[in-house]
């Protein structure tokens, strides 16, 4: 009930907020959706969107649920994107299984080491996790742009296109969206949710990863390795992120360039996971509403005539609502406390 009331609530602020500034809320809302769920290339938009976001969110939440806050998901996403464009322009003649595998590797490797660095030192140092993936994701931000200008391009700000044996695209899906760039990634991001979910059950070292992130003092004093846990957590949290930059690199771009900022959907992917509330399900259906409501906010100013921040700001609510949710839960239990006084008073 918590993310869906999130969800309503945040709706609902928008929703006052265009009534305050003198636009029609519903108007707003119904040319959002029907643009993007009755056009198939924006739906498919949407769900390429949706993918990226479903394995930054992922990569959030693994570590989260060890107790660490991974902000550096952002800078991971770079380096995993950068990584497999990299290795998909230096080896174009693989064969295309192979090429594509090892480029995806390559991007979960790299973006596994750069987060476990932040691991690394958390465990055996105890610097702040927050602090030091920060500081990488600006790195990552700099360092990219210097190898792109420098060495993967001959100085300019975008490498060249991978081949078509590096690439994600798949054509029925391309022509089933009329020619968007929804790709291949889209069934990692289903096999990769079943495999967070089964690993995170069904294994002693999913188990030992909640366990520290409960009460690391006593999973250390049970014979669990706390300091081995923080860099797993940060090591996988880091491969998911950097799968999902080289999944934009290979299936929506084809190439990487030169960053003015960090990549979004490593924001966006925090809001994802703390709206899922670590589900893998309810990460990825998150994710597909973030999709859907940034695709759809391009059609808010032409068609309802409503500045498409406001989309971003109906994100932020849901955002905020998810973040505060004791309140819910206080209102719910409020609720369920009073019918269960009203019912034994009859």
């Amino acid at each position: 009930m918590v993310p869906i009331l999130s969800i309503i609530l945040g709706f609902i602020f928008g929703a006052i907020l265009m009534l305050a500034f003198g636009y029609n809320p519903l108007l707003a809302y119904q040319v959002m959706f029907d643009g993007v769920l009755r056009n198939p290339f924006f739906f498919g938009e949407a769900l390429r969107q949706a993918t990226v976001l479903t394995f930054t969110g992922l990569g959030f939440a693994i570590a989260f649920k060890a107790g660490f806050f991974n902000i550096g998901v952002a800078g991971q996403v770079l380096v995993g994107w950068i990584s497999a464009v990299w290795f998909a322009l230096a080896f174009p003649d693989l064969p295309r299984i192979v090429l594509v595998t090892l480029s995806l590797g390559v991007g979960m490797l790299v973006g596994a080491v750069w987060s476990a660095i932040a691991g690394y030192l958390r465990a055996y140092f105890g610097t702040n996790e927050v602090i030091v993936t920060i500081m990488l994701n600006y790195t990552a931000l700099f360092v990219t742009n210097y190898l792109i200008r420098a060495v993967i391009s001959d100085g300019g700000n975008t490498t060249d296109r991978v081949g078509p044996n590096a690439s994600l695209s798949v054509g029925w899906l391309t022509s089933l969206t009329n020619g968007s760039r929804l790709n291949a990634g889209l069934f990692i991001a289903l096999v990769v949710v079943a495999l967070y979910y089964v690993f995170m059950t069904q294994t002693t070292a999913g188990f030992e990863l909640r366990a520290v992130g409960l009460n690391s003092f006593a999973s250390t004093y049970a014979g669990m390795s706390a300091p081995k846990n923080i860099i797993l957590s940060m090591f996988i949290s880091g491969a998911l992120a950097g799968l999902g930059g080289a999944i934009h690199g290979l299936g929506t771009f084809g190439n990487i360039f030169t960053q003015s900022g960090l990549p979004y959907v490593g924001f966006n992917g925090i809001a994802v996971a703390l709206l899922g509330l670590g589900n893998p399900i309810g990460i990825f259906f998150s994710a597909v509403l973030f999709g859907i409501l940034d695709v759809g906010s391009g059609f808010l100013p032409n068609r309802a005539g409503v500045p498409d921040e406001m989309a971003e700001i109906v994100i932020a609510a849901i955002i905020f609502f998810v973040g505060a949710n004791y309140l819910i839960r206080f209102l719910l239990d409020k609720m369920k406390t009073k019918k269960t006084v009203t019912e034994g008073g009859e």
